[in-house]
């Protein structure tokens, strides 16, 4: 049987093996540029090619604050949860 630390130790190594091969694929470094003028070029490439993707990530963002916030308050409202930190 397979433990987590083992399944941890090979999910880092396929990680570290792919997860180089694909940011040496995806951003196309110029040996004259910077690390923030390349990335700036990726983005600027990525978003040209749609611009309703940056509607879009706004969105989802304010959407993924939103539901933070709507879990955090019915955590606080809900449940004894400021009870047992000892703020009540």
């Amino acid at each position: 049987m397979i433990g987590a630390i083992e399944i941890m130790i090979l999910a880092i190594i396929f990680g570290i093996i792919y997860g180089r091969d694909a940011i040496d694929k995806s951003y196309k470094k110029h040996p004259d540029e910077s690390v923030m003028e390349s990335f700036a070029e990726d983005v600027k490439e990525y978003y040209q090619t749609d611009p309703k993707r940056l509607i879009k990530l706004g969105i989802f963002i304010v959407s993924v604050i939103a539901f933070l916030c709507m879990g955090a308050y019915l955590l606080v409202t809900r449940t004894d949860f400021l009870l047992m930190l000892g703020l009540d």
